[in-house]
């Protein structure tokens, strides 16, 4: 019995160890191309900047498509150690209210990257082994950035708000606690 419970404990961390390399990754490289996009646009809005040099413009589209494959690599990695730390893991939901709340902000927005991880793919796989026009990116980055009316940039916030809890855990019952009802 005590070997299950310590192979158990040795998938938890390592799922845990994954899950947190990935994250950095994944988010460090949402935060780089947030970062691209804003050399692109006129800020707030979703217009070129009219004065854009061609080859400045291609540069940036290249290293958003680049960083992009590490997101999505990182996003799909997030996803597998994250399922496998939760059924793993000995925390219970109930008790840990920081948990519940992190991973329904995280799984709820997993249909909006799947969306939006088809639109990158569609640029990267336009970057590796074709030569567009700029127009084509353009158009891509542009459907890219105002797709699903701005759910990307809320599902953004809402995996920095995961951060916070994760530190903070709030809503967590104390040891011991019994209600009185």
């Amino acid at each position: 019995m005590a070997d299950s419970q310590t192979s158990a404990g040795n998938v938890e961390k390592a799922a845990l160890f994954i899950l947190i390399v990935a994250a950095i990754t994944w988010l460090g490289g949402v935060t780089i191309r947030w970062v691209l996009s804003g050399r692109l646009l006129v800020p707030g809005t979703l217009e070129f900047k009219p004065d854009l040099v061609p080859v400045v413009e291609r540069e940036a589209f290249r290293m958003i498509n680049y960083t992009s494959i590490l997101t999505l690599i990182g996003y799909v990695v997030v996803l597998l150690s994250g399922t496998v730390f939760l059924f793993s893991t000995q925390l219970k939901l109930r008790e840990n209210g920081w948990l519940m709340m992190a991973v329904l902000l995280f799984y709820m927005f997993t249909p909006v990257e799947i969306y939006t991880s088809y639109l990158d793919g569609k640029m990267i796989s336009m970057e590796l082994w074709r030569t567009p026009e700029p127009s084509l990116f353009r158009e891509l980055f542009s459907k890219r950035v105002a797709a699903l009316k701005g759910l990307p940039f809320i599902a953004l916030l809402c995996y920095y708000t995961i951060i916070g809890l994760a530190i903070w855990q709030p809503l967590k019952k104390p040891k011991g606690f019994q209600p009185t009802y």
